[in-house]
């Protein structure tokens, strides 16, 4: 089962079938901790639409905060100490790779975030970008996963890799957070055999394509879940990026034109024009 963000409104996909989420404006929705069973009875109790509202797709947010979470993954380790050790920040991210502590940051706001089909940026003054792709995790103002989506954590590597102290410069900007399609509503976790594709398009060539599984995923997400609402509150829930392990080589960055394309089945596929 999928929500959608809509023009027409709420959407939830089920087999096929498409059902609007009548009465409920988004952020009275994904705050519900009771989502899942909530919409599981929108389509055991409702008529399916005759037509399909996934015509115009918006991003899956309101007024979540998205927040990220760092070197979750074994090659994510090793891209940041590469990028970083001529400025003594090296063994910063071996040393959080195997901490009890993850590293967690803020990402983006609904402001700074484009949907499926919209156009994502890399910063003016940055000469290395790449996208992240990541399991991106709706969470409950209570702290319940209660969906999963995929995010693109656009970063400028040059920027963090001169100081890291330029993380936040170098992850937040706007149009560098993508998040959709939609969201995957499921009680339980993704099997760990699941993928995210990566495919990076230029002049309508594959220009870069990677892959991983979930079983490379360092960190168990209840857990950085926990660490992430430790002392913090998210009224209207927020989403969590769980970190990335498909990392372009350094002789690669992102030029305007390109377009990404970040699947994970059985989500779907997020897909961005960089401007």
């Amino acid at each position: 089962m999928k929500l959608h963000r809509t023009v027409a409104g709420n959407c939830v996909e089920e087999d096929g079938q498409y059902y609007l989420v009548a009465g409920l404006e988004w952020d009275a929705l994904v705050t519900r901790e009771d989502l899942p069973e909530f919409l599981s009875g929108v389509v055991t109790t409702s008529s399916p639409s005759k037509e399909s509202c996934l015509e115009q797709v918006l991003a899956p947010i309101g007024l979540q905060e998205v927040w990220a979470a760092g070197v979750t993954y074994y090659r994510s380790r090793g891209a940041r100490m590469e990028e970083s050790k001529d400025a003594g920040g090296g063994n910063f991210y071996d040393r959080v790779y195997s901490a009890e502590r993850p590293e967690l940051f803020f990402k983006s706001t609904a402001s700074r975030t484009v949907g499926p089909g919209g156009r994502v940026r890399i910063r003016r003054d940055a000469r290395w970008s790449v996208p992240e792709p990541e399991l991106t995790l709706l969470v409950s103002p209570r702290g319940r996963i209660t969906g999963y989506t995929i995010g693109n954590d656009m970063s400028s590597r040059d920027i963090e890799g001169e100081n890291p102290l330029y993380l936040p410069q170098a992850k937040v900007y706007d149009g560098s957070c993508a998040l959709g399609p939609g969201i995957l509503i499921a009680t339980s976790p993704l099997p760990h055999a699941t993928e995210i594709m990566l495919e990076i398009f230029r002049h309508g060539r594959i220009e870069f394509s990677g892959s991983i599984a979930l079983t490379e995923l360092k960190r168990d997400p209840k857990l950085l879940v926990e660490y992430l609402h430790r002392d913090n509150s998210f009224p209207h829930g927020c989403f969590l990026m769980t970190g990335t392990g498909i990392v372009p080589p350094s002789t690669f960055t992102l030029v305007r034109g390109d377009l990404i394309r970040i699947t994970i089945e059985p989500i779907g596929t997020l897909e961005n024009e960089v401007a």
